[in-house]
């Protein structure tokens, strides 16, 4: 691992021009922002801008071109970074829940305690049963991802991430795969844990919510941060004529 800073001001993921691109498409142009410990900051922009690439990059899932990304003072493009020790402090929650299909709701959720933190089994599964009563899903234990809701999956991949104990959680659209009366539940563990005080980094096309929940909404189009402010600012006044059109044709559809 690159070494720590030990700065206590400094964000817990701080991003400066970060630039990635796939062959000749550039998918991120000099993205730079900070989520400070604590904050939850909602990325919102159209499809293809940039967001999910971002959060892999964040999580070590794919290289930056150039750039700097650091969580918690650690370069995450370090050569000698250990992905397993970031992954313990950012954990990441799916649009497509990404759960094991031959293990039960708690046998996913004590999976990454148990094989990657070490830690005695019967204290994951103790862990495990308040996590998945926390997402309200405490009578769901020895469900199969294929006998539970999308709801419920992505609420036991909620617990999942959590049972890692991180310092940020990174969500990636997480209610876009989710039958429309299934989106609440999900929202209101989210919701939980923002006033719990989790550090939160979540795309989303959830407007109800970032207005609701978020410190910070970027508006992200084009592999650039094209305008970001409060909820109430960006969200009700947007200056920038791209993010006006984007919240336009998102709040008002024909």
């Amino acid at each position: 691992m690159a070494e720590r800073s030990v700065n206590p001001d400094q964000p817990l993921i701080r991003l400066a021009d970060v630039h990635k691109s796939f062959a000749a498409f550039e998918v991120l142009r000099g993205i730079s922002f900070d989520v400070p410990k604590g904050d939850v900051v909602c990325v919102i922009g159209p499809s293809g801008s940039g967001k999910s690439t971002l959060l892999r990059c964040i999580n070590a899932l794919v290289p930056i071109d150039r750039g700097s990304i650091q969580v918690d003072g650690q370069e995450v493009n370090h050569p000698g970074l250990d992905k397993l020790a970031l992954r313990r402090k950012v954990g990441m929650v799916f649009q497509q829940y990404n759960l094991f299909p031959h293990r039960t709701a708690l046998e996913n959720v004590i999976e990454g305690p148990i094989h990657v933190k070490r830690e005695p089994r019967r204290d994951a599964i103790a862990r495990g049963h308040d996590l998945l009563a926390k997402v309200g899903l405490a009578d769901k234990a020895d469900a199969f991802p294929a006998q539970l809701s999308g709801g419920q999956q992505q609420r036991v991949a909620i617990a999942r991430a959590l049972a890692m104990q991180p310092s940020a959680i990174l969500f990636d659209e997480p209610t876009s795969a989710l039958d429309p009366e299934l989106v609440g539940d999900v929202l209101s563990v989210m919701r939980k844990l923002a006033e719990d005080g989790m550090t939160m980094l979540v795309v989303t096309h959830e407007m109800g919510f970032a207005r609701e929940v978020a410190d910070r909404v970027l508006f992200i189009d084009g592999g650039v941060v094209v305008e970001q402010g409060t909820p109430t600012s960006l969200l009700s006044q947007p200056r920038h004529p791209r993010t006006q059109d984007f919240l336009r044709r998102v709040l008002h559809p024909l």
